[in-house]
């Protein structure tokens, strides 16, 4: 019996890969114009793409509120995780950033934001924060029950985070303005 191998090419639809490049692009490019006309953005989250990192030169917030918990990631069910609540705050030199593997190579989406960012109602989800952190009115606290992600809890009326580099699995806030926000895409090496 004779072993052969046969090699089979694969086709792209040229047309339909076209279509859904520029519906993907143009639905981008009317949520830059709508940053760029009202400078607003609501009720924004960024989930289900894997981790992704958020760096930054400052950080100055009020209303804080950190606990535990076990969360989602693109990889596993369940991963853990700390939640941290902020009420409003102020970020300066904002880079966001998702590294994704495209055939044999890698990219970098990255968006940042040349001028300070304000953000209402921030709820974000962290395997790991790298940081210069300050706490006013610091209170950390327990309470005696058998679920673990409520057994410890931490607030402050004020923090400020500098020199930060946070691995994030999930992002939210209610309003953010971002002036001075730019998105690239670029090719990068990855070891």
């Amino acid at each position: 019996m004779e072993n052969t191998l046969e090699i089979m090419e694969g086709r792209t639809n040229k047309k339909v890969f076209w279509s859904a490049f520029a519906s993907g692009f143009l639905a981008l490019g009317l949520l830059l114009v709508s940053f760029g006309i009202s400078g607003v953005a609501y009720a924004v989250p960024i989930a289900g793409v894997g981790d992704f990192y958020v760096e930054f030169d400052k950080l100055e917030g009020n209303g804080y509120t950190f606990y535990p918990k076990l969360g989602e990631t693109s990889s596993e069910d369940s991963v853990p995780q700390g939640t941290n609540l902020i009420e409003n705050l102020t970020i300066d030199n904002l880079q966001l950033y998702k590294d994704l593997k495209v055939g044999n190579d890698w990219i970098r989406v990255k968006i940042t934001a040349s001028k300070p960012v304000q953000i209402t109602g921030l709820q974000h989800d962290a395997g790991l924060i790298e940081a210069d952190a300050k706490f006013q009115n610091l209170v950390l606290f327990e309470k005696n029950t058998d679920d673990w992600q409520k057994q410890f809890q931490q607030t402050s009326s004020k923090i400020t985070l500098e020199h930060a580099k946070l691995k994030t699995h999930y992002l939210f806030q209610q309003t953010i303005n971002m002036n001075g926000m730019r998105l690239t895409v670029e090719k990068i090496d990855k070891k």
